[in-house]
């Protein structure tokens, strides 16, 4: 007997064809779906609304897998950093982001949930935890989803933004991530809208361009991080491949194919590396330049990195030079960073943890 497939990688075209083969129709498909992604349940015999005759080759074939919580950092009502376990033993990392004030300064619902794609990374961003133990593997469509019905089910909360920038490359992990973002954003799925969803990437050009294709549009962020090759090469050294200028062309093509959905410039400060006043004068010029918008990051301290945070003055500092040459700039203080929340830290020292005690 062939092993069961995980139903949260799958789509209601998928589901549709299966039922239809079966003798039903894309009306069982959606009772499915409804279930799933409305209700969230977490056991396939909890569906309602099929016949025994359709639930018995569903129960057969499918199942929900659902993901370990090993580890869960945080508060109720602030950011909370989540562990998982998968079927295979690995450890991946998700967050859960509550914003209680809007922009305007009313009351704010929004629920952000930071997922990732990959077991570790192969990209090696110089201050990212996520690389340190390199790439393991690609996530599956379902385990990415499951990372978001897991938390939905844990803390109760109606999630309604999605940003890829958790552990992994996205685009590395294209076609598992253009499934998983079909399943997200389908009004038959979790139905959070395109523009709440961003997919952030390390600077994978031909990638850009590819997810820019999507019929579906999507928001996107770039892990840019020096405004210049010099400057950008002693952090990310996915820039030896493809440099600023092949960047930027990428990231104009996704403008012009994506006309509704923002672009950010995601800019992590580390001291003495990139946080001088003309890095932030030559990242103005190309956030203006793209229409892009800018967000400031404070270096998250990482255990076994020797970056440094810059001052919370000089952080400032640097958001108001970009601020007041004419671009969009946000910076966030402190979001998380007392529960480890640099990508990867958790997992780090879970696999450590496992290694002590073999």
């Amino acid at each position: 007997m062939s092993e069961k497939i995980n139903i949260l990688g799958t789509t209601r075209a998928e589901l549709t064809e299966f039922f239809e083969a079966q003798g039903g129709s894309q009306f069982h498909a959606a009772a499915v779906m409804d279930c799933l992604y409305k209700k969230n349940i977490q056991n396939l015999s909890d569906v309602e609304g099929l016949s025994e005759k359709r639930m018995a080759p569903l129960l057969e074939n499918f199942q929900i897998s659902p993901l370990t919580v090993v580890k869960v950092q945080g508060s109720e009502d602030t950011t909370r950093k989540y562990l998982f376990q998968l079927h295979d033993g690995r450890y991946v990392e998700s967050v859960l982001i509550p914003a209680s004030v809007a922009p305007d300064g009313s009351r704010s619902e929004r629920m952000t949930v930071c997922v990732s794609s990959q077991v570790g990374c192969a990209y090696g961003c110089m201050f990212c935890a996520s690389g340190l133990d390199g790439l393991t593997r690609n996530l599956s469509s379902a385990e990415i989803i499951g990372q978001l019905s897991a938390i939905k089910e844990h803390s109760g909360k109606n999630i309604t933004n999605v940003v890829f920038m958790g552990m992994g490359e996205p685009l590395a992990n294209f076609k598992n991530l253009n499934k998983a973002l079909d399943i997200i954003i389908g009004q038959w799925g979790l139905a959070i809208a395109p523009r709440q969803v961003t997919v952030s990437t390390s600077g994978l050009a031909p990638m850009i361009k590819k997810l820019a294709d999507r019929e579906e549009q999507v928001s996107l962020a770039i892990s840019l991080h020096g405004a210049d090759n010099a400057t950008r090469n002693k952090i990310m050294p996915v820039n030896s491949k493809w440099q600023i200028d092949e960047l930027f062309e990428a990231l104009q093509y996704f403008k012009e194919n994506n006309h509704n959905q923002r672009i950010t410039l995601e800019y992590i400060l580390i001291k003495g590396v990139n946080d001088s006043i003309e890095q932030a004068e030559m990242l103005a010029e190309r956030a203006k330049n793209l229409g892009g918008f800018v967000n400031v990051i404070p270096y998250n301290t990482v255990e076994g990195l020797e970056w440094e945070r810059p001052s919370d003055e000089h952080c400032y500092t640097f958001r108001d030079t970009i601020k007041n040459l004419g671009v969009m700039t946000t910076m966030r203080i402190e979001k998380g960073h007392d529960i480890d929340a640099a990508c990867g830290q958790l997992r780090l020292k879970e696999m450590k943890k496992d290694a002590e005690t073999v």
